[in-house]
């Protein structure tokens, strides 16, 4: 993530450790127009079933 603001998680508000490559990769990104949004290992963990039935985040 050169010259990028650090990724923040939507639910918990978690910072992805650039430091950790291992750790960065397991973050899920979610891009809707321009926006991107992150959510952390755990959160990912959390609502994965929700993810893939794609619910809103309003339903989670």
């Amino acid at each position: 993530m050169t010259n990028r603001t650090v990724a923040v998680c939507l639910r918990c508000g978690a910072r992805r450790d650039t430091e950790d490559s291992l750790t960065a990769l397991t973050w899920v990104a979610e891009r809707s127009g321009e926006q991107t949004r992150w959510l952390c290992p755990d959160c990912a963990r959390r609502h994965v079933r929700d993810i893939e039935g794609k619910l809103p985040t309003d339903w989670w």
